[in-house]
């Protein structure tokens, strides 16, 4: 009985230290005298200005926009720990003041592709992958790392290093997606006005650094951005007085690709092992255990 007692007394202590905890990792030690729950909350940039929302209620919007709430269960929980990482990231670096400003998906918005019934059920899924991998964030070094994510490949992940410059992601490689090749997105094709442009340098995997446009070079992204393509892995050809653009994949192609975590759950992979996979070297801590290293580092 009374270890019973002293089991219960040892949860009843972590439910009702969790908030503080969240906050001293958001804010910093320094708040601990003057805790209030609405310091859980985050400022997100929107369409009409910053509002203030609960952590849960914004990731879960971003989960919404940002992966096919269809997908396996173990997929959505590894984005859900992809999004808390970022979201934590920032918010580590700026404190109290950051406003976060990743686009993200308001119930109302859900209704719009999915319906009224259909969103409901969609929400309850992203939901439960959030409850589900609760406090979770990816490290490296004992710091939140870098969680990129894009929906599909080229047939493989993107060098960190030849994307970001730098050596401040050996964790962000290249790793093959053969699996992606067979996806129905995978090639796609868009015609525009012929223009004076060239493909100047690609990365080892295959998606474009930089483009001549004229007499300006502008970078892949930047030119992918301009002309709506579908990814950052594309070729030229003139045709008929038009440039035809062929596309590869769907997104920067750096971090994990969506479409093969996917096929990886389907075989039976955990989230923890999704995560491994495309980012090679990191762990995967709870929130506690970062601002418990990092309190003992200011001693």
């Amino acid at each position: 009985m009374r270890q019973k007692f002293k089991t219960f007394m040892c949860y009843l202590t972590i439910i009702v230290l969790l908030p503080y905890i969240v906050t001293v990792f958001i804010n910093g030690p320094s708040v601990a005298t003057s805790f209030h729950i609405d310091d859980t909350y985050v400022k997100v940039k929107t369409k009409t200005g910053t509002v203030e929302m609960p952590i849960e209620e914004y990731c879960i919007g971003i989960l919404a926009k940002e992966i096919p709430a269809d997908y396996k269960k173990e997929v959505l929980k590894a984005q859900a720990i992809l999004v808390r990482t970022g979201v934590y990231a920032k918010l580590q670096e700026e404190g109290r003041d950051a406003v976060l400003e990743e686009s993200f998906w308001t119930r109302e918005q859900m209704e719009e592709p999915w319906g009224t019934l259909k969103s409901s059920a969609n929400y309850a899924r992203l939901e439960g992958a959030w409850e589900d991998t609760e406090g979770q964030v990816v490290t490296y070094d004992g710091r939140p790392a870098r969680t990129s994510f894009f929906r599909l490949s080229n047939g493989s992940t993107r060098d960190g290093q030849e994307v970001l410059g730098g050596e401040e992601y050996p964790y962000l490689k290249i790793m093959e997606c053969p699996l992606d090749i067979e996806a129905p997105e995978q090639i796609q094709t868009v015609t525009i006005d012929d223009m004076d442009a060239e493909i100047t340098a690609c990365d080892t995997a295959g998606y474009v650094l930089t483009v001549r446009v004229g007499n300006d070079s502008i970078s892949g992204e930047e030119f992918r951005t301009n002309y709506h393509l579908a990814s950052s892995c594309f070729t030229f050809q003139k045709y008929n007085g038009k440039l035809r653009i062929t596309t590869r994949g769907v997104g920067h192609g750096l971090g994990m690709s969506q479409y093969t975590a996917n096929e990886m759950a389907k075989e039976g992979k955990t989230a923890p092992e999704i995560l491994g996979y495309f980012f090679e070297g990191t762990e995967i801590k709870e929130v506690a255990d970062i601002v418990s290293t990092e309190n003992e580092q200011d001693i």
